[in-house]
């Protein structure tokens, strides 16, 4: 019998953690990640080699691999040095050196996959270098660069690209071919929506019947998603796709301690999110919940598995 085929799409820490547990099913997994980032060690190269960005691609390839663990340290290694050197990670400057080398960054990612033993597929959304996310905030102002718009303090009012890019000719294969689609957690307008304001992707979407799932952020985002209930995160998901809405939402209903919430809202300006019970019953989406918290390094995370458990419990019913 061949695995039930799933595309996850997503950027940054959420989506590596969610693929941790879920590269353990027998699935077929197409993960799609958001290539506008312009911070940090991305950042520099982005500039330096006029290339799309690659860090959370490295993340993502690191949570895949089955090699050893220093084989995934390795690429996660930050140069600390006095040295152009500083804060780049190994894994950023390979993808880039295997980008030069075989003029395509899904080609520089196959290649990368061969490497690290990784049996699924992993995608850019685009390979456009020039690939700039916007965004306009309530009060009127634009800011230009992901890395701008996350260290901005204000409120964001909607999230769109300079110029639309280009989507891969495989992403869009891959929604069309999908038993599932899947919206990882993570940055709402910085890891998920950067795949929703493609035209490319929502004419995709509007096009299958594929069930779509959005796993639902713990904490609320400073400026993006502040007060938010599992239905407002719902609802704004749904005001960035087309004919197609989400059919369905996983949400953990762990109980968060006094002393985690107030560290949360203290020092990051986060607060749980909570679950709606009255408003979700009338949406007309299908709402999963379970208890899913774990604490890893001290900061509240999904429990890998026991999520993964859940999307293939309801890929098969």
């Amino acid at each position: 019998m061949n695995n039930k085929k799933i595309v996850v799409f997503g950027g940054g820490t959420g989506l590596s953690y969610l693929l941790k547990g879920l590269k353990d099913f027998p699935l077929d997994i197409t993960a799609v990640i958001t290539v506008s980032d312009d911070g940090r060690s991305t950042g520099k190269l982005r500039e330096e080699f006029h290339a799309p960005a690659v860090g959370d691609i490295r993340k993502v390839l690191s949570s895949l691999s089955i090699s050893s663990d220093n084989i995934k340290d390795m690429l996660e290694y930050r140069f600390d040095t006095t040295s152009d050197l500083d804060g780049h990670a190994l894994g950023n400057l390979i993808l880039i050196s295997l980008l030069n080398i075989t003029g395509s960054l899904k080609e520089a990612i196959k290649e990368l996959c061969i490497l690290l033993d990784i049996k699924n597929k992993v995608l850019p959304l685009t390979e456009d270098a020039s690939v700039t996310l916007m965004a306009e905030m309530m009060d009127g102002s634009v800011i230009e660069g992901e890395a701008s718009i996350t260290k901005s303090n204000k409120k964001i009012k909607k999230i769109f690209y300079k110029e639309q890019p280009k989507v891969l000719e495989e992403v869009k294969v891959a929604i069309k071919e999908a038993d599932l689609i899947i919206f990882s957690m993570g940055s709402l307008y910085t890891s998920i929506f950067p795949h929703l304001i493609c035209n490319d992707v929502i004419n995709c979407f509007d096009e299958v019947k594929t069930p779509i799932m959005y796993l639902c952020n713990i904490v609320t985002q400073p400026g993006e998603t502040d007060d938010f209930t599992v239905s407002d995160h719902i609802n704004l998901i749904n005001s960035y796709l087309g004919k197609h809405k989400l059919d369905a939402v996983i949400a953990s209903n762990s109980k968060i301690s006094e002393e985690m919430a107030m560290r949360y809202a203290s020092e990051e300006r986060k607060d749980p999110v909570k679950i709606d019970y009255p408003v979700l019953s009338k949406l007309d989406t299908e709402f999963i919940e379970a208890d899913l918290l774990t604490i890893a390094d001290g900061t509240l995370k999904h429990h890998s598995r026991k999520l993964s458990s859940l999307i293939f419990s309801y890929l098969m019913k």
